[in-house]
């Protein structure tokens, strides 16, 4: 930020300028602004354990300082061609290290430097019969020495994490800081993707003019899931795991509700031995993928093996491969390493011990828990080929905000490229940078496990420089499609038990605040006591109260005991919490913004629900959960495309809002015939249609209507025939022309009203509903088994299956 006369140099003035016109109070508030913003989106980050007794790695909220690292234009173009210049080298290296191997038989290279990298797989050197490009995207990790200039730390081609963080960043920093952009010229992102996605669908197999890209994610326990969600929604690709591919006739399908899908290019961020199972001793992914690579029928980004450029080992031999690949010599500086399995270089670190650290010669992450010396003495002795040396360079300082003031601190950068398909390679104008904590004296030699805030990187457009960006794709046109079904499997899933699982919490909720209002108003009158009885045996059915508590007297201590207990760490309520939130990560990339955040504000309630010490704090955390599920609800019936995201996400809430309302209904009438008034009382309670009643029928309560309207009226969305004919609804659309599920479903949704013209033909109306109950318990079963149906069908794919049935056509 200074020069060495410590005058502000010139491309920081405006952004202080900005600052100070501000005030530092105020940065400091948008930082906490911006703190909030990530947390709002559930962005963490997982790392090292900060302390020595901390087991393991932790996971932690990720922070972006508000002030970012500034590149000028000049020293982005010479970091542009640096690395261009790299990936063009290391991309060459790798064709050759599958391909003839000139480099290992000319001696350019060390054959075991190569052969024992773990990283190094062997069934990728198989021939294919179309060759594919092994490196498309790149990645470095840059240090600044004192000297201004950036050095390669370390070579990113396996994966190159860190991307869609990179872009959100930017996208929050906007929101939260938007003076600091007005006062600088930022060159944008966006251009870079749109060019990365044009040379995507360029990969694409031979004869494809539209084709199906996928992001392949280990899964939403991996802690970079969270990246891969931002990067695809940033490219526009269908996020997948391995199970929901499959390869068929030597392609490559998505397996949807409505059949295969093509793959035609896989943005894989899975590791390399994790791709295949067939071909390599990991045991996971999916199961011939790797022939369908060497045939041409898919096009992988990067290819599997790719990771065995990343050597640390390999930086000493990088200029003689450049030149013998390139006939060029290396344009960016890299820092100082040498691989011990070279006699040579062995004596060179052995003699200045100090001045070295060593790192794993295959991996430029893995931590080494030795020093130089021991390197050479005990186990070290036998396989010093396993390390590689690093000499440790002191990094330059760039300004973060600490509290309400700037402070030095060093920052390692990465940068990324995308190849065009052309031998061209793209830079993003930005990157992701992370502040270094704990350097000292020492400096860095490695890429460091424990990492502080990131920070946003800007590229300083210049004055004279025209804003260009990249063409349009040139895409066949594209038919109007309006289908439903082509949803993972998977995804349907989650989507169908996180629809369930909310609306059993909001029933719940419901239930434990009925019950907890009549609790709170002190000494109870005897319709008020049945009340309660039913509505502890509707908890006990709902798994929330145990037997003892459901059967022990309302007005006893009991009773009120338990219902805090269930809301309370390992409680049933608690659990119930913990359910919602486990589908909704995978789900994450289906959901609109603003129901992820209803959600998010969902596991806060859930959060402040376990605290509850007291009853009346416990009523008010219910209420809070009820909005929050019902604003979920409107949220998914205005914002959520009619799709198959959205059918399987209402089916769940349909089918267990018929089960809960049959079961709730059923309990409410389980009292004699002359006392069946109080039964139906509460039953228009837990339907939440008293005030419907009451507008249509003012204050006589009697069996007809009452049942009416929370069984069959098809215009109330609590009533069990509303669920019923949505469930048939939703069957109808997923399903075939008469598909038997649908057909149950309207079966079923026939069967409110028929309970309800048994009442009305009755004599005794009040009998008549008092025997209800058996009827009410027996449908519920009945949805259960047709959600099971549901599960076996769609869900789980168990479908029945005649022996000899001939398999669907890949894409039907």
């Amino acid at each position: 930020m200074v020069d060495g006369q410590g005058r502000i140099r010139a491309p920081w003035r405006p952004l202080l300028g900005a600052f100070s016109a501000l005030g530092y109070p105020q940065l400091a508030e948008r930082a906490r602004r911006l703190d909030r913003a990530f947390e709002e989106e559930s962005v963490a980050t997982v790392l090292e354990a900060a302390a020595e007794g901390e087991p393991g790695r932790t996971r932690r909220p990720w922070r972006c300082d508000p002030v970012p690292l500034l590149l000028t234009a000049p020293e982005f173009a010479t970091l542009e061609a640096g690395l261009a210049q790299r990936a063009r080298l290391l991309s060459a290296l790798l064709d050759d290290l599958y391909g003839p191997q000139r480099l290992l038989e000319q001696g350019t290279l060390p054959a075991r430097l190569i052969y024992a990298n773990p990283h190094f797989l062997r069934p990728c050197r198989a021939p294919a019969r179309k060759p594919f490009p092994r490196l498309t995207f790149y990645g470095a990790d840059l240090l600044r020495g004192p000297d201004g200039r950036w050095h390669v730390l370390a070579d990113r081609c396996g994966g190159a994490n860190g991307v869609g963080f990179a872009a959100e960043n930017r996208t929050l920093l906007g929101r939260a800081l938007p003076e600091a952009f007005r006062a600088m010229q930022v060159r944008a992102l966006r251009p870079f993707f749109d060019t990365w996605v044009g040379a995507l669908q360029g990969l694409a197999p031979e004869g494809v003019d539209n084709p199906r890209i996928a992001l392949l994610t280990p899964g939403v326990r991996q802690e970079t899931w969270l990246e891969h969600l931002f990067l695809s929604r940033e490219l526009g690709l269908e996020l997948v795991e391995p199970g929901d591919l499959t390869v068929r006739g030597g392609e490559v399908f998505l397996k949807t509700l409505r059949g295969l899908r093509r793959v035609d290019v896989i943005l894989r961020r899975v590791k390399g031995d994790q791709c295949d199972p067939l071909e390599f001793q990991h045991g996971a992914g999916v199961p011939g993928l790797m022939g369908a690579l060497r045939e041409g029928a898919v096009r992988m980004v990067n290819a599997p093996g790719s990771m065995v450029a990343e050597a640390p080992g390999l930086a000493p031999y990088l200029p003689a491969a450049a030149r013998t690949l390139l006939d060029e010599d290396l344009a960016l500086p890299q820092m100082e390493t040498l691989w011990l399995g070279d006699p040579a270089a062995r004596e060179h670190v052995l003699a200045t011990p100090d001045a070295w650290r060593l790192r794993s010669a295959f991996d430029p992450g893995r931590p080494v828990r030795l020093g130089a010396l021991e390197a050479f003495a005990g186990p070290g002795t036998a396989e010093p080929w396993r390390h590689a040396a690093t000499r440790p360079l002191l990094p330059s300082a760039a300004p973060c905000l600490v509290g309400e003031r700037l402070a030095p601190a060093p920052v390692v950068l990465r940068m990324f490229l995308a190849s065009d398909g052309a031998g061209a390679w793209h830079t993003m104008p930005g990157g992701l940078a992370h502040v270094l904590a704990g350097t000292g004296e020492e400096g860095i030699a490695g890429p460091p496990t424990r990492r502080g805030a990131a920070k946003d990187v800007w590229v300083l457009a210049e004055d004279s420089t025209d804003i260009v960006g990249p063409a349009l794709p040139r895409v066949a046109s594209l038919p109007i499609r309006r289908s439903s079904g082509e949803l993972p499997s998977r995804v349907a899933d989650e989507l169908y038990w996180l629809g369930r699982y909310l609306e059993r919490l909001e029933s719940a909720a419901r239930l434990t605040r009925a019950l907890l209002m009549r609790l709170l108003r002190g000494a109870a009158l005897p319709r008020e006591l049945a009340e309660m009885r039913a509505l502890a045996r509707c908890l006990h059915a709902a798994g929330v109260l145990g037997a003892d508590a459901a059967a022990s007297p309302p007005d006893g201590a009991l009773l009120p005991r338990a219902l805090v207990a269930a809301a309370g760490p390992g409680g049933a309520l608690a659990h119930l919490l913990e359910a919602v939130e486990r589908p909704q990560s995978a789900v994450r990339d289906r959901l609109t913004h603003d129901m992820w955040a209803t959600l998010a504000q969902l596991s806060q309630e859930g959060d402040r629900f376990a605290q509850a010490a007291s009853l009346d704090s416990l009523a008010g955390m219910a209420t809070a959960i009820i909005r929050a599920c019902t604003n979920l609800s409107g949220l998914a019936a205005e914002n959520m495309v009619r799709g198959g995201a959205w059918m399987f996400l209402d089916l769940g809430r349909r089918i267990e809002r018929a089960q809960a309302t049959a079961r709730n209904v059923g309990h409410a009438l389980s009292e004699p015939a002359p006392r069946i008034e109080a039964g139906l009382r509460l039953a228009l309670e837990l339907c939440d249609s008293a005030l419907t009643y009451r507008a249509r029928y003012l204050g006589a309560v009697q069996p007809a209507p009452v049942l009416d309207l929370v069984l069959a009226d098809p215009g109330n969305p609590r009533a069990l025939g509303f669920q019923l004919n949505a469930v048939a609804e939703r069957l109808e659309e997923i399903g075939e022309v008469e598909d038997r599920l649908a057909a149950t479903a309207a079966a079923l949704a026939a069967r409110p009203q028929a309970l309800v013209d048994e009442v009305l033909l009755a004599a005794d109306r009040n009998a008549a509903a008092a025997a209800l109950p058996g009827a009410l318990f027996a449908l519920e079963d009945e949805v259960g088994s047709l959600s099971d149906a549901v599960a076996r069908r769609y869900v789980s794919h168990v479908r029945a299956r005649v022996l000899g049935e001939d398999e669907p056509e890949a894409g039907a």
